[in-house]
């Protein structure tokens, strides 16, 4: 779809996304770290859970596990004690114990900064790899899509495709790759704040005058 944009298309696009700056100048991960091994365990254990349990969640998970050294002897008992509200925890368990494993045995414990690497790890996918690489070492290799990104990018006539490998590819061709990262948390704050899945607030959207779906909502009111 980008390929065949129109110069009125791509204007509304701009100004969506300046719209989206203005409204969330400093979005961020709401997931709390202190360093990449924290974001990137955090990462694994959101998957379908969300931020708020995951935050209550983590710092007991970090005092009795503070580095991938520590994790990768865990007892798998007593680690999915510790996330049982994170959900699915049993295969997660066996994620982030596979990851701290293999960092502690290719990686001397650390967190790689590449997409190659990172995707290599047990439990990381692209989009828990974006997340690690944009937030906790600036790179942005992509954009990060999750249900809010996904639902979001849809409205605003940014792509028309459901799978996230798809919607990403769409996205890196409007958005500028500086702003990759901030991009998709902007876009999750809107999806929370405003943009919600069952009863979006379209009158109080100052996108609104740009968003497709948006409009069809107005319409109909």
């Amino acid at each position: 779809m980008t390929s065949s944009r129109t110069p009125a298309e791509i204007m509304r696009q701009r100004r969506v996304m300046r719209g989206l700056a203005r409204l969330y100048p400093g979005a961020a991960t709401a997931l709390q770290h202190c360093n990449p091994f924290e974001l990137l365990v955090a990462t694994i254990l959101s998957a379908q859970a969300n931020d708020k349990t995951i935050n209550e969640i983590t710092p007991a998970l970090f005092k009795k596990y503070p580095h991938a050294p520590a994790l990768a002897a865990a007892a798998p008992a007593e680690l999915e004690k510790l996330i049982l509200r994170s959900g699915f925890f049993r295969s997660k368990a066996k994620n982030l114990l596979g990851c701290a494993q293999a960092l502690v045995q290719h990686h001397g414990g650390q967190v790689p900064q590449t997409m190659a690497e990172l995707v290599a790890l047990p439990g990381v996918g692209r989009k828990t790899a974006n997340v690690v690489l944009g937030n906790a070492f600036g790179k942005n290799e992509g954009v990060v899509v999750d249900t809010h990104v996904r639902r979001l990018s849809q409205r605003l006539g940014f792509t028309s495709h459901t799978l996230p490998e798809k919607i990403e590819q769409d996205l890196i061709k409007i958005v500028p790759k500086k702003t990759w990262t901030i991009f998709s948390h902007q876009l999750i704050l809107h999806g929370r704040q405003i943009c919600q899945a069952r009863k979006p607030k379209c009158p109080d959207c100052l996108l609104a005058p740009d968003c497709p779906a948006g409009q069809i909502f107005l319409r109909k009111i």
